[in-house]
């Protein structure tokens, strides 16, 4: 029987055809143009949580001596504060340590070793008040009832979330309003928003200049409370046309 040859032309124009058809559906599409912005936004809000550290310095000349003095002292401190309204779950020791206190030696008697003269027992409390406006009278009775240390006075806010919400709106706010000036500046227009992302956000700072809020009792220690700032930074990724 004759052979029949079938010639391979046609099949390879059919093939290349197929895949100059099919390369634009494939092809990558450009990626879109856009302006990265980050912007700041600020709540401000009065603090209505104090902390403050209290607590008792007492010497004795042994140890045992000097414990029971600062024990003494410590139990009016609780008591004193539990009247003053404190509950027992806003009371926390923070500090507690007993240490040689050592005689000081005469230049003509050294270099012998010091001696052990007494002791020396602390007892520092870290106290949360939740009612500020009770706070002056509280510091007076903790003082006169006992307390011979008060280191520090650190005022917060309780709840921060409403507050740290309103300065991310801020934030997103001040993020559009610069990328439209300088999209005005460059001659673009501004189109749909690709991303946003939250950079960080501050908890509580206090800033005594701006309104400090003296809060004189009629009996009680005038403390300030100032104002605290929260604030949240957010960066945006806009398409531009």
């Amino acid at each position: 029987m004759p052979r029949r040859f079938f010639s391979a032309a046609p099949l390879l124009a059919a093939l290349f055809v197929g895949i100059a058809l099919a390369a634009p559906a494939g092809a990558t599409e450009p990626a879109p143009r856009t302006i990265t912005i980050s912007g700041e936004g600020e709540a401000y809000g009065t603090p209505d949580i104090a902390w403050i550290d209290t607590g008792v310095v007492t010497e004795g000349k042994t140890a045992a001596e000097a414990m029971a003095a600062n024990t003494a002292a410590m139990q009016t401190v609780f008591k004193t504060l539990e009247e003053a309204g404190i509950e027992k779950r806003d009371m926390q020791t923070s500090q507690f340590s007993v240490y040689p206190v050592y005689e000081q030696v005469r230049p003509e008697d050294r270099p012998h070793t010091p001696k052990i003269g007494g002791y020396r027992v602390q007892n520092q409390l870290a106290v949360r008040v939740r009612d500020i406006d009770a706070l002056g009278g509280i510091l007076d009775k903790v003082v006169s009832q006992g307390s011979n240390q008060l280191s520090g006075i650190r005022f917060s806010i309780d709840k921060p979330e409403p507050l740290l919400d309103e300065a991310r709106k801020k934030a997103v706010e001040d993020a559009l309003r610069k990328a439209k000036l300088y999209a005005g500046a460059a001659g673009v227009a501004l189109g749909q928003i690709m991303s946003i992302s939250e950079s960080g956000v501050s908890y509580p700072q206090p800033v005594y200049m701006k309104a400090a809020m003296a809060m004189e009792r009629d009996a009680g220690a005038p403390v300030a409370a100032g104002e605290q700032t929260l604030s949240a930074n957010v960066t945006l990724v806009i398409k531009i046309d």
